[in-house]
């Protein structure tokens, strides 16, 4: 199964590494786990009587995530490691889940995102951009949190905000322009191009759902958020040298995306 087509009754183990991840982002994680399916089981692992990971408390509660307390045993080694590995492992076992989401900036856990796949697992890695490429190649799609952190301002500010915007009397000055979008590397231009060298039929016109699916294959951490766009029709629309047509379903309010190379 193809993990941009996963249906959202997947049922997935969410394990997270407290000691490499900041607890301000939980929440958008949680939020991108529901686009790919269900969370059953949600642990997150750390040295509770670590001062360092006092964060995550209100956090935890919000999400009902359980802490699985894991002490250091010696200074300057992350202990989670093992337990979450083992607790992986009583997971897979259990048969109770299609997918597991490690949430971890970690290269550690390369080795166990390999052997949930090789078990017929699911594998999404959440981390920060700093994560080692060999954890990252080993998932079937990794996300990186800087591009799904919410943007929202805390709800405290925005109520001191609107009180200020209701005593305005002068017009509001024009809205600044938005930043241009990211320009897209050539190496990315060239993956899209291949790939859908790949997989064009005589007609040229590739299915751009079929496209997004080998992308990911062919790098799990692609993602077209990460270069500014919502989605990857709208990138590649960006990209002079590819042609987007949309094209009428038997449901007249929808229509789906295909894409030809005209450099081809």
């Amino acid at each position: 199964m193809d993990i941009s087509n996963m249906s959202n009754n997947m049922r997935f183990a969410v394990l997270i590494d407290a000691e490499n991840i900041p607890h301000s982002c939980i929440q958008s994680v949680m939020k991108e786990i529901a686009i790919y399916g269900t969370p059953t089981v949600k642990r997150i692992y750390g040295d509770w009587t670590n001062p360092a990971v006092s964060g995550w408390k209100q956090d935890l509660l919000e999400n009902a995530i359980t802490p699985i307390q894991q002490y250091s045993y010696t200074s300057g080694k992350n202990s989670s490691d093992s337990a979450m590995i083992i607790d992986a492992m009583d997971i897979l076992y259990t048969g109770n889940t299609d997918g597991f989401v490690l949430v971890s900036s970690d290269s550690d856990f390369t080795r166990l995102a390999i052997r949930l796949r090789e078990a017929g697992q699911k594998v999404i890695g959440i981390g920060e951009k700093k994560t080692p490429n060999p954890f990252i190649v080993a998932c079937d799609k990794f996300i990186y949190i800087e591009v799904i952190r919410d943007k929202v301002l805390p709800a405290a500010e925005k109520a001191k905000a609107k009180p200020a915007e209701k005593a305005k009397s002068k017009p509001e000055a024009a809205p600044k322009p938005k930043e241009p979008v990211k320009s897209i590397p050539e190496d990315i231009i060239t993956l899209i191009s291949d790939s859908v060298s790949d997989l064009a039929g005589e007609d040229e016109w590739v299915f751009m759902g079929e496209l997004g699916n080998l992308l990911v294959k062919k790098q799990p951490d692609f993602d077209s958020r990460n270069f500014g766009f919502k989605n990857l029709s709208g990138m590649i629309k960006s990209i002079p040298r590819f042609e987007v047509d949309f094209r009428q379903t038997a449901d007249p309010n929808i229509k789906h995306p295909y894409v030809r190379d005209t450099e081809a």
